[in-house]
């Protein structure tokens, strides 16, 4: 039985590069509510936070960047060569991240909980888990994701994974054991199958939510089994810019959820949309040319804070087209406004927004909730 009453807690871990944050979305798109530990730590040194000064206390102010931040690439170069100082580094960041995650799961009205974290089982975090689910990957594998994906070089690459324990470990110790090697469809069956066969009959009833209405237009979030009609729809509605397959959008669900948008019951526009780290952020954006641009847009956009608000996110990112987003005033109406990166100030806010903003388009930004986990991050 897990630490919070009421709630099945899935522990998710593996070593890195082994897709613990697809096989957690997949999760998320079954019914769960995910964790992400690992960022969340990411958030416990930023400048303010409450682990900010004791690592810098501990390791040196040269690992500071010019603004001072913490440079997490220089902090990085010192304890995944040094195991004593990765225990130091650990020693200061878990239990304020065992912290926030306690926050979180309380504040959650879902019946399941994914908690992902490459440290589960290091942190004792896993003992307050129902069961414990791991995905594996063949090195090569993992290798070339880490230089593929990441952008580090094969030393900086082979570094990180041989900092960890042997996979074989954490198997050893699963309940399910996900093996991430093949496509997204293959990972996908793994998931479902793992899901019917551990989550509790009563906690995965998850009712499909009804479409929301408004006179011709209606909204409602679509899944895995809707791929090809998303496929079609974003290569009709971008006039030949965009070649996508089912497959493709079958890729995409692992990392974002979509939303469908119908005028007279026929498809006309949708968005794509992902949450992490407590950070909503729209950057596909799809709609018949022959629906008004903005009541369109908004009724879209108040699905995906709606769905944000009982995630738990603290703001909401919007990625436009220039011209959409100077002709448009109902973005005003729905509360958004154009924002430079740099002007979020929250490192994690900005950080989100580097890594989510497509090139060309214009940042809108909302903020959907004062109180944030780990305050003042």
């Amino acid at each position: 039985m897990s630490a919070w009453p009421g709630k099945y807690v899935i522990g998710l871990t593996g070593n890195i590069a082994t897709g613990k944050s697809v096989v957690r979305k997949m999760l998320e798109h079954l019914g769960a509510y995910g964790i992400d530990a690992d960022a969340l730590a990411h958030r416990v040194i930023a400048q303010g936070a409450p682990g900010y000064q004791p690592v810098v206390e501990t390791f040196g102010t040269w690992i500071l960047d010019e603004d001072g931040q913490i440079n997490r690439g220089r902090l990085g170069r010192i304890v995944f060569s040094d195991p004593q100082a990765l225990a130091r580094l650990e020693g200061i960041i878990h239990p304020f991240v065992g912290q926030a995650v306690d926050i979180l799961i309380r504040r959650s009205k879902h019946a399941v909980i994914v908690l992902e974290a490459i440290k589960l089982i290091e942190s004792g975090l896993r003992d307050k888990c129902d069961s414990l689910w791991v995905t594996c990957a063949p090195p090569n594998i993992q290798l070339a994701r880490l230089v593929q994906r990441r952008g580090m070089t094969p030393a900086a690459a082979r570094q990180r994974m041989a900092a960890q324990p042997p996979q074989e470990a954490k198997v050893s110790a699963a309940d399910v054991v996900i093996r991430n090697a093949k496509s997204f469809e293959d990972t996908w069956r793994q998931v479902s199958a793992a899901w019917e066969a551990h989550v509790p009959r009563t906690a995965q009833a998850v009712p499909e939510a009804a479409p929301t209405v408004k006179g011709e237009l209606s909204v409602q979030r679509a899944g895995p089994r809707q791929a090809a009609e998303i496929a079609e729809l974003i290569n009709h509605l971008s006039a030949g810019e965009k070649k996508l397959t089912r497959k493709d959008i079958m890729q995409a669900f692992g990392e974002k959820a979509f939303l469908l948008l119908k005028h007279n019951e026929k498809p006309a526009g949708l968005v794509g949309w992902k949450v992490e780290n407590l950070i909503a952020r729209t950057d596909d954006v799809y709609l018949d040319s022959s629906l008004p641009f903005g009541p369109a847009l908004q009724l879209l956009m108040e699905e995906v804070e709606k769905a944000s608000k009982e995630l738990q996110c603290e703001i909401s990112l919007l990625f436009l087209p220039a011209d959409k987003v100077r002709q448009e005033d109902s973005l005003k109406l729905l509360g958004y406004e154009v924002r430079s990166v740099k002007s979020l100030g929250v490192s994690a806010w900005q950080e989100a927004a580097v890594e989510s903003m497509p090139a060309g388009s214009v940042m809108l930004f909302k903020q959907l909730r004062q109180d944030r986990v780990l305050r003042p991050v």
